[in-house]
């Protein structure tokens, strides 16, 4: 596998890491939402959508978790595998594994004791919190398998088993879709089924993922003597997976920002739109992050082998190829967004509100995928300070104060609640642009003179 990191064709290489990553994702983007297009035929499915669609902050928060760990310690094993390093890279992977099942036992006690406090701070109103409390409930004991599926994963597409890491995440979507129906309606267990379901899916990804990096095929295991931590390593990992760790920590406190402004001016209505409009933001975005995480063992072990010329072709070829998705999927929801919408919603109130939401709403992701990209390729350089600034410019600086100010200036409350979003990814991408520019230059280009 290293050898096809280092000496193989970029394009032809891109695409073979890329493909499972973006299958992986597009799993993923299916997992999510199938409990939702199943809920919302039920009789009552505008309430159910609205409290999964509570719990989604909850567990994008939870998620987090597996990002700070998972992509800040996988691209350094990359890195070190690079550098010839091997042991110090198990070391990395055992610290890593020890992290996830101490995040996940302090998860799920919280969840657990504190769950309905949670839900009602993230906007859960008196109707809707009887639903997302019987998901959460459920959902929340299976925090471990999510944990350790998710964030070991990101260390097997590190060494390049995409393909192995893209099993991952098929087997769980798969298996939710077989089961979802079946707890749903076949045993009438409505919105607690759909968390049994998933909980099921996550447990059989976990016990893929520990055979595999347990087994004889990986470059990397875990041990039993790299599983306590090191403070050094720990402090590393923590280091470069904040910045990934807090795009997804803040997503969580960014939908109850959205969820609260929009339960005020429209309503348990508004809610339940806003939970589609996630959905549209993951069918957009997972699969370029898919394509930016196919770039991520390319470019950190080439960077770690100082071969510069490799590393800038694959984030040339990633920053066009993410954009062209982009700029498709965008032009395709603004011109039919009633084909999605009613993938979640069979209420004519619902789809006509979520229709007009999301023409406002997913504008400004028309030139995210370049955004992606830059963001990746901080990250899988070991600049993880520099992802952190662009993701808190673009969440914290920009989007969450729009979403509170333009409502005092725009008489339609909804629609300025929604016209936040398009602004501050424009806003984001365009800075970042500059910014990534001289950073290529400074940290690339010149190697390459």
């Amino acid at each position: 596998m290293n050898e096809r990191l280092e000496n193989e064709k970029i394009s032809k290489l891109l695409f073979a890491m890329a493909l499972p990553a973006i299958l992986a994702q597009l799993a993923t983007l299916i997992y999510n939402m199938v409990d939702r297009i199943y809920i919302a035929r039920l009789a009552d499915g505008s309430l159910g959508i609205a409290g999964i669609g509570l719990c989604t902050s909850v567990i994008t928060i939870i998620t987090a978790f597996t990002n700070l760990f998972g992509r800040g310690g996988a691209p350094l094993a990359s890195i070190r595998l690079g550098e010839k390093r091997p042991a110090l890279a198990e070391k990395i992977l055992g610290n890593c594994f020890s992290s996830l099942i101490i995040s996940s036992i302090i998860i799920t006690i919280v969840l657990q004791f504190f769950g309905a406090q949670i839900l009602t701070l993230f906007g859960a109103s008196e109707n809707t919190l009887p639903y997302a409390m019987d998901y959460m409930r459920i959902y929340s004991l299976g925090t471990i398998f999510v944990q350790l599926s998710v964030g070991l994963n990101y260390f097997i597409n590190a060494q390049g088993y995409t393909k192995y890491g893209m099993l991952t995440l098929l087997i769980g979507g798969i298996l939710n879709i077989i089961l979802d129906p079946i707890f749903i309606f076949v045993f009438h267990m409505d919105v607690a089924g759909a968390a049994i379901a998933t909980v099921i899916s996550q447990f059989v990804s976990c016990v893929w993922v520990m055979k595999f990096l347990w087994g004889k095929q990986t470059t990397i295991k875990i041990k039993k003597e790299h599983m306590k931590l090191d403070l050094g390593i720990m402090k590393k990992v923590v280091g470069l997976g904040f910045s990934p760790f807090f795009m997804n920590a803040t997503e969580g406190i960014l939908q109850v920002s959205f969820n609260r402004q929009l339960l005020f001016f429209g309503g348990d209505l508004a809610v339940s739109a806003m939970t589609i409009m996630l959905s549209m933001n993951q069918v957009l975005q997972l699969p370029m992050e898919g394509i930016a995480q196919g770039t991520q063992p390319i470019i950190s072990y080439n960077y770690g082998a100082k071969n510069y010329d490799r590393v800038r072709k694959t984030i040339s070829l990633a920053i066009k190829v993410s954009l062209i998705y982009s700029v498709i999927g965008v032009l395709l929801m603004e011109l039919l967004p009633g084909v999605f919408v009613r993938l979640f919603a069979n209420e004519p109130q619902l789809i006509e509100l979520s229709n007009q939401m999301l023409r406002v709403y997913i504008f400004g992701f028309i030139i995210m995928g370049a955004n992606s990209t830059y963001q990746q390729t901080y990250t899988s350089l070991g600049f993880g300070k520099r992802s952190f600034f662009f993701a808190f410019y673009r969440k914290i600086i920009l989007l969450i104060p729009l979403i509170y100010i333009l409502p005092t200036f725009i008489s339609n409350g909804v629609f300025a609640v929604m016209l936040a979003e398009p602004l501050s990814d424009l806003i984001t991408t365009i800075t970042n642009t500059f910014a990534f520019k001289q950073f290529m230059h400074k940290y690339l280009n010149k190697k390459l003179s």
